[in-house]
């Protein structure tokens, strides 16, 4: 059988606005299926060719927990926060497909479409903080997937977190490319006097074209930039997440990122070669040939360059900055680029945690003080 008498995963017009152009199977999955066209049952593949846009699909995780935590030595925080599983703004390149496949579903479309979203995450949260030698170091959100993306409008999961942490005085760190994060200004501003916060904005490349065929559900590239300005303006340190940096194809604009982040009000930025691990590694291939036909070899052979001969090293420290003489160049033109716009890199070290308030347990005893309203007691 011929390429060309394969039906696609997905109608290419179900796909539209997504970045994936399919389902592949899971590594999970002991079987794989995939339509095929026998040239006689054209109706239906007629029907299937002119099938509506995919919908996004919010279902309830019933996690009987919030914090995920990590022992990683290349990664600057211990526990994370991920208020949804699966991602709209759907970006190609996005390392956390994978996790998808642990839910059943797949890296592709599903990883896009079929979201789920943790409405008991601040409850959790609150029952967290309370256990008894529960230590305080700064929380990550939005390491895994985007706590701003689209469906954060209507859920406000993040927002209740966030109403959490501050009542407790907790340290957040908050990594993100949605507009939805200017909403919480207000509360951003309270952390952020009080020396509680760092928020990253996710810039990828300043060409629209490019990053709406990356990233099509993300806030636009000149919006970011906004997003930086609006934060900076209300004395939020923020800073610019330069990731990921893709050789061959978003390299070349390390130095306008960066510059561009610093014009905003960025103090200080951190960068993350291109990651492609497990069924990252095919669905980015795919989207290339299709989108970038015309530089595919070259951006792959880069890749490969960077990562030992093959397409995805995991290995700690290697994992997040490659290797060999281009991913070496890429890390000095970085250092040198936040030189030059008077940048620092990222750290969440320097978020106070003095301040916590610890939650007081059911039976637990209030703090003594002798203080009345009624002044001190005399003296007899």
């Amino acid at each position: 059988m011929s390429e060309s008498d394969r039906i696609p995963d997905v109608a290419p017009n179900a796909r539209r606005g997504r970045a994936a152009a399919s389902n592949p199977a899971n590594r999970y999955e002991a079987q794989t299926r995939a339509a095929v066209g026998d040239g006689w049952d054209w109706e239906r593949e007629r029907e299937f060719e002119d099938a509506p846009p995919l919908r996004t699909h919010v279902t309830v995780d019933e996690s009987r927990a919030i914090l995920a935590w990590n022992r990683s030595p290349d990664i600057p925080f211990d526990r994370s926060i991920n208020p949804y599983r699966g991602c709209e703004h759907g970006c190609i390149y996005c390392y956390a497909r994978p996790t998808h496949a642990q839910l059943g579903f797949s890296p592709g479309l599903d990883f896009e479409t079929r979201l789920m979203a943790k409405p008991r995450a601040a409850e959790l949260l609150e029952e967290a903080l309370t256990k008894s030698g529960y230590e305080v170091r700064p929380i990550a959100i939005g390491t895994n997937t985007d706590p701003y993306q689209p469906i954060e409008r209507d859920h406000r999961i993040m927002r209740r977190i966030l109403e959490v942490l501050w009542d407790r005085r907790h340290p957040v760190s908050i990594t993100t490319k949605g507009a939805l994060v200017t909403r919480d200004l207000d509360l951003l501003e309270r952390f952020a006097r009080e020396g509680l916060i760092d928020v990253a904005i996710s810039l990828t490349t300043l060409d629209n074209r490019l990053s709406r065929a990356m990233e099509p559900r993300a806030t636009a590239p000149g919006n970011r930039l906004r997003i930086i300005r609006a934060l900076a303006d209300r004395g939020v340190p923020v800073s610019a997440m330069i990731a990921p940096v893709i050789p061959a194809l978003t390299d070349h604009e390390i130095e306008r990122l960066t510059a561009a982040a610093a014009e905003s009000g960025a103090v200080s930025a951190a960068m993350i070669l291109l990651r492609l691990p497990l069924e990252v590694a095919p669905l980015f291939r795919d989207w290339l040939a299709r989108v970038c036909p015309d530089r595919a070899a070259r951006v792959m052979g880069r890749v490969r360059e960077t990562r030992g001969g093959g397409e995805y090293d995991g290995a700690w420290g290697k994992r997040f900055r490659g290797e060999g003489v281009h991913a070496d160049l890429i890390q000095r033109r970085f250092r040198l680029a936040l030189k030059r716009n008077g940048l620092t890199r990222r750290r969440l070290t320097d978020l106070r945690t003095d301040l916590f308030r610890r939650p007081v347990r059911a039976g637990d005893q209030a703090p003594l003080d002798f203080r009345s309203p009624l002044g001190p007691p005399r003296s007899r």
